[in-house]
């Protein structure tokens, strides 16, 4: 701290013998190695505190930084979901969209024969009601079956 050499401190030594003389020189030097500690020791508190607080100051920037780094990726993960919601939804519509139209195809498909031909059977009402009572017997329209709403199936 104050670089003071073995050949200073004798010095220092010797003009301390002279000055105060050996009765009252121990008593100096108690007195001074007391003086010297409690500054030491003022300087090594004063030390610890500054260190203590530049720590805490890191401290609090790391948590900072943490924290706006939590909130970044929060951010992106809250982006990603929304995202993902969207695509969601794109493909939940688009499912029930091809499921109404295969679900119209099915049910066009299906549909009854007398449904599905009115205008053919109501020619056959209307020729009905115009022929003579004797031929109408034998124009009467075919009513469907069960095998003419299910097609047998093939076999392989």
């Amino acid at each position: 701290m104050f670089d003071i050499g073995f050949s200073e401190l004798l010095v220092i030594a010797i003009v301390a013998l002279i000055v105060l003389g050996p009765e009252r020189l121990p008593k100096a030097a108690r007195f001074a190695g007391l003086w010297v500690r409690r500054a030491r020791a003022q300087w090594y508190s004063v030390k610890d505190e500054l260190e203590r607080e530049l720590a805490a100051d890191e401290l609090k920037r790391n948590l900072q930084d943490a924290k706006d780094a939590m909130r970044e990726t929060e951010q992106r993960i809250r982006d990603s979901a929304r995202e993902t919601e969207q695509q969601f939804e794109e493909v939940r519509q688009a499912a029930r969209d091809d499921a109404k139209a295969l679900h119209d195809d099915v049910a066009s498909a299906i549909t009854p024969p007398a449904l599905a031909r009115p205008a053919a059977a109501t020619e056959q009402a209307a020729d009905a009601v115009d022929t003579p009572p004797g031929e109408a017997a034998t124009d009467a329209p075919e009513t469907g079956t069960t095998a003419d709403l299910f097609p047998p199936k093939e076999t392989r």
